[in-house]
C-alpha cells in the first residue's frame, strides 16, 4: 500500500496537505465503503494520484462549492473515469474546468448513499455531505464551517458572494445533525475533528457567533 496518504478511518483517507494560497490549506478525502470510491472535495495536484489507485481509484467526486473547481478536476475524470457531483447553483463557475455529470440541488440520499446538504452562505451552492461510514458518520462540512486557527468552530461569509442570514440558517440545519467525524476542506488549527457524544451543537453554536452581523 502507499503511503502519500493518512489513513483516518478504516474507510477515510486524507490526501497530503495542499496550500493553494498563502495561509490556505486544503486536503481532499476518499471514502472507500467498498466496491466504488467516493472523493470529496480537490487536491491542488496530482501527487496522491499512485496512491488512489491503490486504494480502488475514484468513482464519485464531491465539490462542496466552486473554490475547489480548478484544472485537476478535468484531470481526476480523465484519469479515473469519476462522476462528478457539484452544485446546481455554481454550475457556470465550475463548467469552466469540467462538465458536471450530476447537478445538486435539494436534499436527497443519492445513488451511493451520499446524502446531499445545501448549506448555502459562504457561496450561493456550498453543499455538505453526510455518509454512513464504517466507524460513524462522517460530516463534509466544505468551507461552511470549519476550525479556525485559533482552535475556534468558524465560518466564513464571502463578502459581495456569500449572504450571513443563509449562512446562520444553514448552521442551525447543520446542528440537527449527529456525526461522529466532522471534516471541513480549507482549515487553520485542524481539518478533521472526532467528536464526543453530544459536544455537536455546541461547535455549531461556536460558529454561529463567528457570523459577522449585518445591518
Amino acid at each position: 500500500m502507499a503511503t502519500s496518504m493518512t489513513q483516518i478511518r478504516t474507510d477515510l483517507w486524507e490526501t497530503r496537505t495542499d496550500t493553494p494560497l498563502p495561509g490556505l490549506s486544503t486536503h481532499a478525502y476518499l471514502w472507500t465503503p467498498g466496491g466504488h470510491n467516493a472523493l470529496f472535495y480537490c487536491p491542488a495536484g496530482d501527487a496522491d494520484f499512485a496512491t488512489l489507485d491503490s486504494l480502488g481509484g475514484v468513482g464519485d467526486h464531491y465539490l462542496s462549492h466552486q473554490d475547489e473547481a480548478g484544472p485537476m478536476l478535468a484531470r481526476i475524470a480523465g484519469r479515473f473515469g469519476s462522476r462528478l457531483h457539484a452544485p446546481a447553483a455554481e454550475r457556470d463557475t465550475i463548467e469552466k474546468h469540467s462538465p458536471i455529470d450530476v447537478l445538486l440541488s435539494s436534499r436527497h440520499i443519492d445513488d451511493r448513499g451520499v446524502e446531499v446538504i445545501p448549506t448555502p452562505g459562504h457561496t450561493p451552492g456550498s453543499t455538505s455531505y453526510l455518509v454512513e461510514g464504517a466507524q460513524g458518520r462522517y460530516l463534509f462540512t466544505g468551507d461552511t464551517m470549519f476550525v479556525a486557527a485559533d482552535g475556534r468552530w468558524s465560518t466564513f461569509v464571502i463578502p459581495g458572494i456569500g449572504d450571513a442570514t443563509v449562512m446562520a440558517e444553514s448552521l442551525h440545519l447543520l446542528a440537527g445533525l449527529q456525526p461522529d467525524v466532522v471534516i471541513s476542506s480549507a482549515y487553520g488549527a485542524r481539518a478533521v475533528t472526532i467528536l464526543d457524544e453530544g459536544t455537536w451543537p455546541a461547535c455549531v453554536d461556536e460558529a454561529l457567533r463567528s457570523i459577522p452581523v449585518t445591518r
